[in-house]
């Protein structure tokens, strides 16, 4: 009996043995594959970053402004190059106005000096009526021109001639006016509408976007990146060609209203001049 027991337990210990050296290997085997999962994970990551980052840094060296012009739609395109041929057309306008409106102001402060300087008006007249004048010159010149009509012709007709000379003036200072007006027009419509072609350019570029995302299926920046960056460029140029328009055409409302009241200073005191000459004669 006794030997039965001790043969009995030791079967039993020599199981119990096998059974924990059996869950030993379980449990090291587990850890084992926990371990290569952990660093396959940790390498595959790895790899992702790397070749994010690589990917980002292609689209960041890729978006310079020719490759951002070459990359975008032809709708795009279309967008930029017809706001920078309003920007190149602004920036003409501006210079030719310039030099015009110092051509005019050097012109009428030269005639004033001249009428003012104890000159008799008729040969102010003559030397003036020999040549092509403009601004002031021509102002007088038509009144200077209706004055003399009405007293060389054989009628000597005094009525109404004070109103005939004002409005020949009124005439001569409108053509002015519209001389210097002249194209001022463009750098409103560019400084107003500027933005908002430039805004659809946007709209398109975003559009685009997300056409790339809905075909690759992909979310990533570098995906999404070359859309928008073109959206923004045809945003810039659009308030680069209208921000320059508004700033030039409001100066030079200004400077046209500032000249078109020296005009009718000088037409409202030669008036004066001309009605007590008539007065005088009639």
């Amino acid at each position: 009996m006794i030997r039965k027991s001790e043969t009995r337990f030791s079967d039993e210990d020599h199981a119990q043995t096998r059974a924990l050296r059996g869950y030993d290997l379980v449990i090291r085997r587990f850890l084992q594959f926990a371990t290569l999962a952990c660093l396959l994970a940790t390498a595959s990551s790895a790899s992702a970053q790397q070749v994010e980052t690589q990917s980002l840094s292609l689209a960041a060296s890729d978006v310079s402004l020719i490759s951002l012009f070459l990359q975008a739609h032809w709708v795009v395109k279309s967008v930029m190059l017809g706001l920078l041929a309003c920007s190149v057309w602004v920036w003409a306008i501006a210079i030719d106005k310039i030099f015009l409106y110092a051509r005019t102001k050097r012109a009428m402060d030269r005639f004033e000096q001249a009428f003012w300087s104890g000159q008799s008006i008729e040969e102010l007249y003559r030397s003036l009526s020999a040549k092509p004048t403009q601004s002031m010159a021509a102002c007088f010149v038509a009144a200077m021109r209706e004055w003399k009509r009405s007293f060389e012709s054989q009628t000597r007709s005094f009525a109404g001639l004070q109103m005939r000379i004002e409005k020949v003036m009124n005439v001569s200072i409108a053509r002015e006016v519209e001389r210097l007006e002249r194209r001022l027009l463009v750098l409103a419509t560019v400084g107003s509408a500027g933005p908002f072609v430039g805004l659809f350019g946007t709209v398109w570029g975003i559009m685009s976007s997300f056409q790339s995302i809905a075909a690759s299926k992909n979310t990533s920046l570098a995906v999404v990146a070359p859309g928008i960056a073109e959206a923004l460029f045809a945003t810039a140029i659009g308030l680069i060609a209208a921000i320059p328009a508004t700033i030039f055409y409001n100066k030079f409302i200004s400077e046209v209203n500032r000249q078109a009241q020296r005009l009718e200073g000088f037409a409202d005191e030669f008036s004066a001049i001309l009605s007590r000459q008539i007065d005088e004669r009639a």
